[in-house]
């Protein structure tokens, strides 16, 4: 699949709870950095002509405010969990301005849950106002979001099947903790893999730091940032201190560039 130049901006790169936790007092949810600061994980794809948003968290409203973004053409979805689908609803000023209904791609699990959670936007009797959504139902088959190929690569998040994608060179992945060979087949080659580490102790349903780092030197992938971080991780400068040169830690702002391949 041709890729355009990409433009990839990180939304999000917390945890469900988000950095800092409500009623923590820990190091890192007091810390001052700003890079200790992690709304709910999500990233933003952009080509010259085309922009989608990968999952929309309780965090959506202020993410697309702060990233004063006007126009999206699509939210691509990577499974039905609170922390990745919750904000769905404030699409509605897109549509409002846009004039037109919003592209939605989601896996049937997915969306079940769009269709139970957020039912007024698929009633036959709409109230005026409510979000005006075009849903498409995707597999692991590749596919387009105007000029952005997207390629579908199925995980593990325990025993829910999720999805990551790979845009071209970049391959994105959240809220896993195992991945089948013939999917890490779809990861290789990319020039940078984003894959989630929660913590440095073990998770029933996420990677740990250690096993994320292991994936990635198993991909051979030149260039890792980890992601869907929680505040059991550590401060971001103390665990960037600690990682091998080509991985770092994400944050929430970070902006990576893409030629066209």
């Amino acid at each position: 699949m041709n890729c355009p130049p990409l433009q990839i901006t990180f939304l999000g790169t917390g945890t469900s709870g988000g950095i800092p936790m409500i009623g923590c007092d820990c190091p890192v949810c007091q810390s001052a950095d700003t890079k200790d600061k992690r709304l709910r994980s999500s990233i933003m794809v952009e080509s010259a002509t085309t922009r989608l948003v990968v999952d929309t968290g309780p965090d959506f409203r202020y993410q697309m405010l702060r990233q004063q973004v006007k126009k999206l053409d699509a939210v691509v979805f990577t499974h039905p969990h609170k922390d990745h689908m919750a904000g769905l609803d404030d699409i509605r000023a897109f549509n409002y301005f846009s004039k037109r209904h919003l592209e939605i791609y989601a896996d049937s699990l997915t969306e079940e849950a769009l269709r139970r959670d957020f039912y007024y936007a698929f009633s036959d009797t709409k109230y005026p106002g409510t979000p005006e959504l075009n849903l498409n139902t995707i597999t692991e088959e590749p596919f387009y979001v105007g000029d952005i190929p997207v390629s579908p690569i199925q995980v593990w998040h325990h025993r829910m099947p999720v999805l990551g994608f790979r845009f071209g060179p970049f391959t994105y992945i959240t809220d896993a903790n195992r991945i089948d060979l013939d999917q890490q087949q779809k990861i290789k080659g990319s020039e940078v893999l984003v894959l989630n580490a929660l913590r440095k102790k073990d998770h029933l349903a996420h990677f740990n730091l250690e096993q994320a780092l292991w994936l990635m030197d198993q991909l051979e992938i030149p260039a890792g940032y980890l992601t869907h971080i929680s505040h059991q991780l550590g401060k971001h400068a103390e665990v960037e201190s600690e990682l091998p040169p080509h991985v770092r830690l994400s944050y929430d702002g970070l902006v990576l560039k893409f030629l066209e391949q």
